[in-house]
């Protein structure tokens, strides 16, 4: 078993780290990315990492996926923006490209990948969080297709979004066997957007409403079969379980990097922070979980690729990664004082804190997480 990266993977990390280390810098409060810095990204190929080639990605498994994303949350201080990508890529891109038909697979992931398009994953539902196999909005058949019906109630990319990745209750009395997965325009008639929310993190990255009227999607913008909607979008959720949340390692390497070197420079009492061990052993615990949770997602990842993907796995790494990054801000700003809470200070760590927490809440809280490891423990 080697815990070591080639060079050429060595080398992908440092080319990505580097593209993107100067490119993006904090995001002023109130202002969202914008679509010359995503245009930026698709040209960096960081789009497209695991779409197939054949339409315009990178053709890369999940491991060096990841890879590459960590060197994008570790250089891109704007998290916000990482967040957006990889649930564009992840959540969106990766089920249409396993599962949508040519036509949809030819339309929309050259475009994807290239950062020409934004994608929303419009799931979640005032009454259909955690518990998706229960959602209100509907999916009539018509013909030539379906005609939706409903409101997703927190869709990110969704105020800017030119396309939607949607899942609609196609057999009420199928439960999680009668959700079916769609590709939408934004632009198709009936598809209304609403306004972004504020939020406390992430707030670069817009978030909203998206309302569907009548909207009619032909049998072209089908994800996968009828009633397969459940099983599509777990299998989405592999992907951004894992893939995504190795950004998360990345700020949680640049915060930790940045209060070691404040530790070494900032002296009290005489001598530097860093002498006195509650500062030390706090700075320690942060690596420790750092490569804790690593090891769990990089794991995790090298699995997918071999085809052995568990539940388990994926959920130990999601929960670690995320509950992680969140001490690790918290330990930060222990480490900076009253520096680490200013909003227009310089550390990084206010607002690295704040777009950790919800790393917490999406992709399946760290309760829910808990709870698939229970039952895949027999508990």
């Amino acid at each position: 078993m080697r815990f070591d990266w080639s060079p050429d993977q060595q080398a992908a990390y440092r080319h990505t780290l580097a593209a993107v280390r100067d490119r993006f810098a904090e995001p002023t409060k109130g202002e969202f990315f914008d679509r010359e810095g995503w245009r930026f990204l698709g040209d960096q190929g960081l789009l497209g990492l695991s779409i197939p080639t054949e339409y315009g990605g990178g053709g890369l498994g999940a491991l060096d996926t990841a890879r590459h994303v960590e060197a994008l949350g570790l250089g891109c201080a704007d998290t916000g923006l990482v967040f957006g990508a990889s649930a564009h890529l992840f959540a969106c891109a990766m089920p249409l490209a396993a599962f949508g038909t040519e036509t949809a697979r030819n339309t929309y992931l050259p475009g994807m990948a290239s950062g020409a398009l934004i994608a929303g994953n419009a799931m979640t539902e005032d009454g259909a969080g955690s518990d998706v196999s229960r959602l209100a909005t509907t999916a009539t058949e018509t013909r030539g297709g379906y005609l939706l019906n409903g409101t997703k109630s927190f869709v990110t990319n969704g105020p800017i979004s030119d396309v939607y990745i949607t899942y609609a209750t196609t057999d009420p009395y199928a439960g999680h066997l009668g959700i079916t997965g769609f590709v939408v325009p934004a632009d198709a008639d009936g598809v209304t957007p609403g306004p972004a929310f504020e939020k406390t993190g992430l707030t670069s990255v817009p978030a909203g409403t998206v309302t569907f009227d009548n909207c009619f999607v032909p049998r072209e913008g089908m994800l996968g079969v009828p009633g397969q909607g459940g099983a599509i979008f777990q299998h989405s959720m592999g992907w951004e379980r894992a893939c995504l949340f190795a950004g998360y390692l990345g700020q949680l390497r640049r915060v930790l990097q940045r209060a070691v070197a404040h530790a070494r420079t900032r002296h009290q009492f005489g001598a530097p922070l860093s002498a006195n061990q509650a500062v030390s052993h706090r700075l320690v615990d942060t690596r420790l979980r750092l490569e804790a949770a690593s090891l769990l997602l990089y794991r995790a990842c090298w699995e997918m690729d071999q085809g052995t993907s568990s539940p388990l796995n994926i959920a130990l790494s999601k929960l670690a990664v995320s509950e992680a990054a969140v001490t690790g801000a918290l330990d930060a700003i222990s480490v900076f004082g009253a520096r680490g809470i200013l909003t227009d200070g310089d550390t990084g760590v206010e607002s690295a804190l704040r777009d950790a927490v919800p790393a917490t809440l999406f992709s399946g809280t760290s309760d829910i997480q808990r709870l698939i490891i229970a039952k895949e423990m027999g508990l």
